[in-house]
Order: C-alpha cells, then sequence, then structure tokens
C-alpha cells in the first residue's frame, strides 16, 4: 500500500509540473488591445464653445450708450441696474438695438455665473441682430 502511495505522489508531483499555465499569449493579447485603445483615443475629438476674450471691460469703461449685461455669480442677469428674467433678456437686447443700431454689447459675467446663461445671453445678443463682430465676454468685478 506504501507503494501505491509513493507512485501516486510521484505521479501528482509530476503533474503539478506539468500543469503551470503559460500566459505570454495572454499578455501579448492585453498589450495588442492597450496599443489600439490608445491609437482610438488620440482621434477622439472634444466639443466646445469658442470664446473670443477681448480686454476686460469694467462697468467704468463702458459708454452710457452701450448695451452692458451683468450675469452675476449668484446667477441674476441684470440689464440696466434691473434684475431681468433669462426669457425677456433678447426681447430687452432687440429693443435697445432699436434704440441704438449702433450700440455696443458687453456681457459681463461672475466667476460663478452659470454657463447656460452666459450662453443663453450670447445666443439672445444673436437673435438681436448681433452678428457681424464677436460678442466680448469679460469677468464681472466683485
Amino acid at each position: 500500500m506504501s507503494t501505491r502511495l509513493n507512485n501516486l505522489g510521484r505521479a501528482l508531483s509530476d503533474n503539478e509540473e506539468e500543469s503551470e499555465i503559460n500566459l505570454t499569449p495572454m499578455l501579448d493579447v492585453v498589450f495588442i488591445m492597450l496599443i489600439f485603445f490608445i491609437v482610438t483615443a488620440s482621434f477622439l475629438k472634444e466639443v466646445g464653445v469658442d470664446a473670443q476674450r477681448p480686454p476686460s471691460v469694467t462697468p467704468d469703461d463702458t459708454k452710457s450708450e452701450s448695451i452692458t449685461i451683468r450675469i452675476t455669480s449668484t446667477n441674476k442677469i441684470l440689464v440696466d441696474g434691473r434684475t431681468v428674467d433669462p426669457r425677456a433678456v433678447s426681447s430687452l437686447i432687440t429693443r435697445r438695438k432699436a434704440e441704438n443700431p449702433d450700440a455696443p454689447l458687453a456681457v459681463l459675467a461672475g466667476k460663478r455665473a452659470r454657463t447656460e446663461l452666459v450662453v443663453g445671453v450670447i445666443d439672445a445678443a444673436r437673435e438681436a441682430g448681433f452678428r457681424s463682430e464677436p460678442i466680448p465676454i469679460s469677468p464681472l468685478p466683485e
């Protein structure tokens, strides 16, 4: 019986040496996948809004006939010092543009102003007729 156990023990030890898993093909596949993902990731393009930042415009620098829209850090829109609903911005800009067609438009935005409001004001200005020149967006001094 002991010879049978010895033979069985030798057989198990021989099988253990033969049962090693070769990881080289798996590492090759992982390396090829890594190269594939790196190459394809370099072709992805991020979509964003192009913003042209002119020199800083402060409220003292703006002329009285210019149209100045302030978007505060608390997300309030101010036109002529009055709080305006975001839906009414387009009609106010259109009315001010009709009163003075050559008036420039300046948008002053606070540091924590929501991007949606700034883009909404720019879109409203485009609807009102400010299409030819870029609309300056400057930081609002707080």
